[in-house]
């Protein structure tokens, strides 16, 4: 008879999807030990099912224009912080894609944030990122630099999206048709996984920054105004990637 420890790293070693033949195996084994095991593997199996399905809801847009091959969905993230590039992403998912755990980048964990962004980068039809550095930010401002640099990402699409879901905006200059989406980063697969791609490779660019200028702590605040940064401003003054829109009021 098999140990307990044995059927636990047995159970532990078992991906998610194979959980029911395991279940159906030790199902009868009238340990206590045991039980709990399998009562462990029925809920672990269980999350997968109501990912599947939050996942599968996720994708309700998408399903709204079976027609369409290349769905391409657009976020932005930096747009209020004092320092660093605005950096936009642009994702076009395979049909019926299922990638789990896509969601709002501000609900993930970087760990999860970072897994995510490599299983994007693996599976997506095309996906690319848009970069306005604060320079550009303080000479046309920041919602005409978020729109350059979705534009940016959208070029370097291949193949071209034939459709646009956005979080909230409408891009001007662009031909394609657009579906802007209140709060799309969580209502929408496509939309959400650029609401990553963007935010890991904006997050990476900060912690470059950091070891260039480390006077201001960006691998932690990413270039937002926490009050160390404020701080490092009034001591140091600004550095070349601060915006100077942004921070006339504290230098």
């Amino acid at each position: 008879m098999e140990s307990i420890g044995d059927i636990k790293k047995k159970i532990a070693d078992t991906p998610d999807e194979s959980l029911p033949e395991i279940i159906s195996i030790y199902s009868e084994d009238e340990r206590g030990g045991v039980q709990k095991l399998v009562e462990g593997a029925r809920k672990r199996y269980d999350k997968l099912l109501a990912e599947k399905k939050r996942i599968y809801e996720l994708r309700s847009f998408e399903r709204q224009f079976p027609d369409l091959q290349f769905i391409c969905g657009i976020d932005e993230v930096g747009r209020g912080p004092f320092a660093g590039p605005v950096v936009a992403g642009a994702v076009i998912l395979p049909k019926d894609c299922e990638i789990l755990y896509i969601n709002d980048s501000k609900k993930l964990s970087e760990k999860v944030r970072d897994r995510l962004y490599d299983e994007i980068s693996e599976r997506a039809v095309s996906a690319a990122v848009g970069i306005v550095d604060a320079p550009r930010i303080d000479e046309i401002n920041i919602l005409q630099a978020t729109y350059e640099a979705m534009r940016q990402a959208i070029g370097k699409l291949s193949p071209q999206p034939e459709l646009l879901l956005n979080d909230a905006v409408t891009i001007p200059g662009v031909d394609i048709k657009q579906v802007p989406i209140i709060k799309g980063d969580a209502k929408s697969i496509s939309i959400g996984a650029a609401s990553i791609y963007a935010k890991v490779t904006r997050d990476r660019m900060m912690k470059e920054y950091d070891a260039i200028y480390p006077e201001y702590g960006f691998a932690a605040n990413v270039g937002y105004g926490t009050a160390a940064h404020i701080e490092a401003l009034k001591k140091y003054g600004p550095c070349p990637i601060h915006r100077r829109s942004f921070i006339h009021s504290y230098i």
